[in-house]
């Protein structure tokens, strides 16, 4: 609220009583160049537009439209960031369950962890090696997750931002491929190419991609299973041929493995950052939703708990969230709420991509361009800055430069 009251007060001042504080200020304001380069700064914010960077101390340095509602890109995976942080905590690591049944079916019980690559399968198949030596049928229970999942924002295509979400689910929900001397073979060394994925392959008549799989007629998580299949027979142990969707029944189901993820939800914050991956900021959005209102995991009890956080929480007043990624152009946010998210997030800023002295965060839809972050300048000052382009044709890049000029 202190923020909304100084941003009120400052957006009332002339332009050139805001320039002789700054200078007054010791923000590198020593000369005409500095006024001049914020005043270009604003000038390039169009009404579709805006800007708010603060100094270490809260202070508003520029600001534009800073209240108006706008399209945040993938800067919103900051605040999905947040939500898994407040709910689950930083150490939080998903799990996923192997039970064997009475007719000696292995079960496999996923509760969404969205790191679950084949590195780590062949790490899960040879720790089962040590319990198993033959299993008949491999049932898939993917019941975590609430059925059909639906993202707003993501489509059919082929690409990986566009992967489904689900409980039991690997490798992001993509296959990757090439054409080598005619024949298809894996992108990937780690990665076999199954047969299940081969028509869905050919079909796209490219010569390397990748597949994106669907829940239409279980797919995804089928292939989680022929995948999981192909490593339990790498490591020796003798499986049925049918792979089928089921439930565990913990009160007949014999528990033999519990996989616990190596990877802490800091270390997936920080890859899912680096990768701006949608897929996997909506998994620990739907996460955060199990935990404040219990399974199965849906969109909907993840976007309740994003919002009553952000009101709560943050005291976030411009704000609506459709989904987690950003993907979607329903999310809405205030250049002023989406500060006070990096304001929030600053004590794991280093969870963030880095140029330099720059820790921020990008965002790109067609007609979209954002970045938010922190500038530390030559005086080892840390500014807040958020830029929000949302004018098509634009782009943030021209703003960043200016701002990176005045701050310096």
């Amino acid at each position: 609220m202190q923020l909304n009251s100084r941003l009120s007060q400052f957006l009332k001042l002339p332009i050139w009583l805001i320039s002789i504080g700054l200078c007054l200020f010791g923000l590198g304001c020593t000369n005409a160049l500095a006024t001049e380069q914020l005043s270009a700064l604003r000038a390039i914010i169009g009404s579709q537009d805006a800007i708010l960077v603060t100094d270490p101390h809260g202070g508003i340095i520029v600001s534009k439209n800073a209240d108006k509602e706008l399209v945040p890109a993938s800067t919103l995976k900051i605040f999905t960031a947040l939500v898994a942080l407040h709910y689950l905590g930083p150490d939080y690591r998903f799990t996923t369950e192997f039970y064997l049944d009475e007719d000696q079916n292995l079960k496999v019980k996923g509760h969404g962890d969205p790191l679950l690559i084949s590195e780590i399968l062949v790490e899960i198949a040879a720790t089962l090696r040590i319990r198993l030596e033959k299993v008949n049928d491999i049932v898939l229970d993917d019941s975590y997750f609430a059925q059909p999942l639906t993202i707003p924002g993501i489509s059919s295509s082929t690409e990986p931002y566009d992967a489904p979400n689900g409980a039991l689910c690997v490798n992001f929900n993509t296959v990757n491929f090439k054409k080598v001397n005619g024949d298809y073979i894996s992108g990937e060394p780690q990665t076999p190419l199954l047969a299940f994925a081969l028509d869905r392959i050919k079909r796209t008549k490219l010569n390397e991609g990748r597949i994106v799989l669907s829940h239409d007629d279980n797919e995804c998580t089928l292939y989680a299973g022929h995948l999981f299949r192909y490593f339990l027979r790498t490591q020796g142990i003798q499986t049925g041929p049918d792979i089928r969707i089921g439930k565990v029944q913990k009160a007949t189901d014999t528990l033999i493995h519990t996989y616990v993820s190596r990877f802490s939800l800091k270390d997936i914050i920080a890859k899912l950052l680096e990768h701006s991956n949608n897929y996997t900021t909506n998994q620990i959005l739907i996460a955060a939703g199990i935990r404040a209102y219990g399974p199965p995991g849906t969109l909907a009890k993840g976007v309740q708990a994003a919002t009553s956080f952000a009101t709560d929480g943050l005291q976030l007043d411009s704000f609506s969230i459709a989904e987690g990624s950003g993907i979607s152009r329903e999310n809405r946010i205030s250049a002023l709420d989406l500060h006070k998210v990096i304001e929030a997030f600053e004590p794991h800023r280093h969870l963030m991509q880095r140029e330099g002295s720059e820790f921020f965060k990008t965002g790109t839809l067609f007609g979209i361009s954002t970045r938010v972050g922190y500038i530390e300048n030559s005086q080892s000052n840390v500014y807040r800055y958020v830029v929000l382009i949302n004018t098509p044709g634009k782009s943030a890049d021209r703003a960043m430069k200016l701002l990176r000029i005045t701050l310096d």
